[in-house]
């Protein structure tokens, strides 16, 4: 059994090493777990989660319910309060994780004894994909402040996979396949024919 456990957030998105994830917390159990990683300084983990895990009929102990057993920590930069009193929160992702285990509080809070996968090793981005790393620098620029205090690495084939993935718009399974992968150029060579597919498709 892992010795390190930490609150859940099941999300019907994928949060990548690095990148930032706008949140806005209106569930008790979440803001209970948010204020107590901003009191304590700690984190939680982002999984994704089942695509019916809200409705009705889904057990929420079950491992359907997270989704999947991969997931990214998420260390809580910066909060605010809405004008409609809903707390807003941007967090970063960090290590990836690995859920060995979970169970869920009285309150509906999943906690998780989880294991931190290793990171991705730097990986010099091969010349035949720098244009991928042309175009992420454009749309990077124009999705402004979200992107502001997050380190640009446009040389890096990890980081330039990750950030791909987590901005086209491509399924949720396919940001979770990315996600799942150990290989940076094989997640590149992977969002390659995606990223074509999808220029194609807003050029006609």
């Amino acid at each position: 059994m892992s010795d390190l456990s930490i609150p859940l957030f099941p999300l019907r998105t994928v949060l990548f090493p690095g990148g930032p994830l706008p949140l806005r917390i209106f569930e008790p159990r979440y803001l209970g777990m948010i204020a107590r990683c901003m009191k304590d300084n700690t984190q939680f983990g982002v999984v994704l989660a089942a695509s019916d895990a809200e409705s009705s009929h889904v057990d929420a102990d079950s491992d359907t319910f997270l989704g999947n057993s991969i997931g990214t920590l998420a260390t809580i930069t910066d909060w605010y309060q809405g004008s409609d009193g809903i707390l807003g929160i941007t967090a970063r992702g960090g290590s990836r994780l690995i859920i060995r285990s979970h169970h869920r509080e009285p309150d509906g809070l999943f906690i998780g004894d989880i294991d931190l996968l290793p990171a991705e090793t730097e990986v010099a981005l091969p010349t035949e994909y720098a244009p991928m790393a042309k175009l992420l620098e454009v749309i990077i620029s124009d999705l402004g402040i979200l992107y502001n205090d997050i380190d640009m690495r446009y040389e890096d084939a990890s980081w330039i996979g990750y950030r791909l993935a987590e901005i086209l718009p491509i399924d949720l399974d396919e940001k979770q396949y990315c996600l799942e992968m150990s290989d940076p150029l094989g997640r590149i060579e992977f969002l390659q024919p995606l990223l074509r597919s999808l220029r194609q498709e807003t050029s006609e």
